[in-house]
């Protein structure tokens, strides 16, 4: 439930993210198309397998919170602490939210060091193939807790918009995410920070989006 007091939410950690692999987009990300590239029978069972060999590497975990908006201004959103994220795009992609959900999600290490090991090896085919799977299922990540924040938000009246930003994306510089990183608490998950705002292991993501009263279908932002 939304915090009246306009303190932002707890974080809520999801220690598993059980989803299903998205394999037709890890192929896309990989330049292959159905209907458009084709790809011999023996490549494709070889594919299938790194991928197959990538579920078993990958740890997905995630955390996400709820956070009222202070004040918007152009160019501006800032938040009840005091955080002010720079951002002319999403400051207008966040009209008529009064909150806005921060989330993120991480593959774990192990994968990043297992495509990194079998690209330094000589196996280009696996450590890409490793490599496709980690980010499209660390973004399928994101798309779970935003089903599951938007079944939750039902009960109020109240809807995810379709649209989330990321930052380093648009006009919302990466160092911003020194600030989400805080706020989210990703240390809980095994995600980690660098001095250049570098989100590690590399396999991690954070995004946000708003919160909307109303529960109409077909909301584009």
């Amino acid at each position: 439930m939304q915090d009246e007091s306009g303190r932002p939410g707890p974080v809520t950690v999801f220690e598993t993210i059980p989803l299903r692999t998205p394999v037709r987009e890890i192929y896309r990300r990989l330049g292959w198309r159905s209907g458009q590239t084709e790809l011999p029978e023996e490549r494709r069972q070889e594919v299938d397998r790194h991928i197959r060999d990538a579920e078993s590497l990958i740890r997905l975990r995630g955390a996400a919170r709820r956070i009222p908006i202070r004040r918007r201004d152009t160019g501006q959103t800032i938040l009840p602490g005091g955080e002010v994220l720079e951002s002319g795009k999403l400051s207008r992609l966040l009209t008529g939210c009064p909150e806005i959900l921060l989330m993120a999600a991480t593959a774990g290490g192990d994968i990043v060091a297992a495509a990194s090991r079998e690209t330094t090896a000589g196996n280009a085919t696996r450590g890409v193939v490793l490599d496709a799977a980690a980010s499209e299922i660390t973004d399928a990540a994101l798309d779970w807790i935003v089903a599951w924040f938007n079944r939750m938000l039902l009960r109020e009246g109240r809807r995810l918009l379709s649209k989330r930003y990321s930052p380093g994306y648009g006009d919302l510089v990466l160092e911003s995410q020194r600030v989400l990183f805080d706020l989210l608490e990703l240390d809980r998950i095994g995600v980690s920070l660098t001095n250049h705002s570098l989100l590690m292991p590399e396999k991690s993501v954070i995004a946000l989006t708003g919160i909307l009263p109303g529960t109409e279908p077909g909301y584009e932002r």
